[in-house]
């Protein structure tokens, strides 16, 4: 028994050591954490606020009934994500898509950077001197995927774009057989990119079908999901949404051309949006973990619930992001982009979409919460959920329902779909002209006062 007492005595004083705590209950932290404010979002703070329909229901959907909701505090863009920003992330996968097969191509022939041309753009060979066996291991693991262990991409040299400037055949040959679509099929003279090779692939974990499983026999890979999404938005819905129109200058233009740069982007159905938030929170982190910085929490699609509190802007029972029931102010101007009167698109100074920034913005400083393009929500649609789902940050989820919430209305529809309780609905994987997105990200701590 003496012996047994000695080795707990002995054990108890190794293992406090080379600590500061003086054997204290002073818990294990980690490194402090600042939050940062997200580049062009608004802090939403949380609070409680009535859901649904304070007014009456002109269109008797009865898919809306007040009910006194909460939701925590969150980060929301505060306009809706405009064609320049949704390039970046294309531009990004396109660079990627080239790069990769540049250094694949050169990798097949044996090129290397000392011998120049497509040789610069060959894996780069990842220098593990200063690495621990375990940073090994893991680089190992990850890379075994790809079917190039321990390299990856070399982005120090820059693409090069202008044909006449490539650097050798081997070059020209990826850039024309598999980068830009054949010449017979490009119409107008210019060098255009497949839109087919331009895929984002990310993996994410499906904590609700892991939360909910009862199957002891399934482990935590049993649920992590890899999508890969075509992430070029489709232009013909200028065409396709509305027939006997002439809309082909918006087809043809309004993506790519620098007039449009501030407009919110559209073509983009639901899985392209949330494959954005996903690209988004990689890119950020990339930066981060690089600049020795805290890896960022992810952004997402904002819920049902979180879209109608921001919209409201704090203003209880408010017909419209500015409060009152009309959509003109005291001088006679529209306060939105829809379609006013009987269908005259232009009196509120548009015909199609504006610039994001348009129009005032709400108390919480969000633009064009109503009009201007509907957005897609990350909840399922079901008219009867208000019915059912939680007071505490409502959000439906049913992977078997291809119906997502949008909210807003749009350039194109009538001033009730504009109330911030109004519901509407599209399948996941239509994309429309009159539907956009923005993007959310958890506000982490509570130190924010709630309304």
């Amino acid at each position: 028994m003496k012996k047994l007492l000695l080795l707990a005595v002995a054990i108890t004083f190794l293992s406090s050591c080379g600590k500061n705590d003086r054997g204290e209950l002073v818990g294990d932290k980690g490194k402090r954490w600042f939050s940062e404010k997200p580049y062009g979002m608004a802090l939403i703070p949380g609070g409680s606020f009535i859901m649904g329909k304070s007014d009456d229901d002109l269109a008797n959907t009865m898919n809306a009934p007040t009910k006194t909701v909460t939701v925590p505090s969150f980060y929301m863009d505060e306009t809706e994500i405009t064609n320049s920003e949704y390039r970046q992330m294309v531009n990004w996968v396109r660079d990627s898509v080239v790069r990769v097969k540049l250094a694949e191509f050169a990798d097949l022939n044996s090129l290397t950077p000392e011998e120049g041309g497509i040789g610069d753009y060959s894996f780069k060979d990842v220098d593990t001197t200063d690495l621990n066996e375990y940073q090994k291991y893991i680089l190992e693991k990850s890379m075994l995927s790809s079917g190039y262990s321990g390299r990856r991409l070399n982005w120090d040299v820059d693409l090069i774009w202008d044909h006449n400037d490539y650097p050798d055949e081997y070059y020209t040959e990826i850039m024309v057989d598999s980068v830009y679509i054949p010449v017979e099929e490009a119409y107008n003279g210019q060098p255009t990119v497949k839109t087919d090779i331009l895929n984002f692939r990310y993996t994410w974990m499906d904590i609700e079908a892991a939360a909910k499983n009862k199957n002891p026999e399934k482990t935590r890979k049993d649920f992590i999901r890899t999508d890969t999404v075509p992430v070029y938005p489709d232009t013909t819905v200028w065409v396709k949404d509305f027939e006997y129109a002439y809309n082909e200058p918006m087809h043809n233009e309004y993506f790519w051309h620098s007039a449009y740069d501030e407009y919110p982007v559209v073509g983009v159905d639901w899985k392209q949006a949330r494959a954005f938030c996903e690209w988004r929170f990689l890119y950020k982190n990339i930066y981060n973990t690089s600049n020795g910085m805290q890896p960022v929490n992810k952004f997402r699609l904002p819920t049902e619930a979180e879209w109608e509190y921001a919209a409201r802007g704090g203003i209880e029972s408010g017909t419209y992001p500015w409060g009152g029931p009309y959509m003109m102010n005291s001088t006679g101007c529209f306060l939105a982009n829809f379609k006013p009167l009987r269908g005259d698109y232009a009196a509120d100074q548009a015909l199609y979409t504006v610039e994001a920034e348009t129009f005032e913005a709400n108390d919480f400083g969000l633009y064009n919460m109503s009009g201007n393009v509907a957005e897609w929500t990350n909840s399922t649609y079901d008219p009867e959920s208000y019915q059912y789902e939680s007071t505490m940050s409502p959000n439906v989820i049913d992977s078997m329902n291809r119906k997502k919430v949008i909210r807003g209305g749009s350039w194109k529809d009538v001033a009730y779909m504009l109330q911030v309780s109004t519901r509407d609905w599209e399948y996941q994987d239509s994309a429309r002209s009159y539907i956009g997105f923005r993007t959310v990200q958890d506000y982490m701590g509570t130190d924010v006062v709630f309304n």
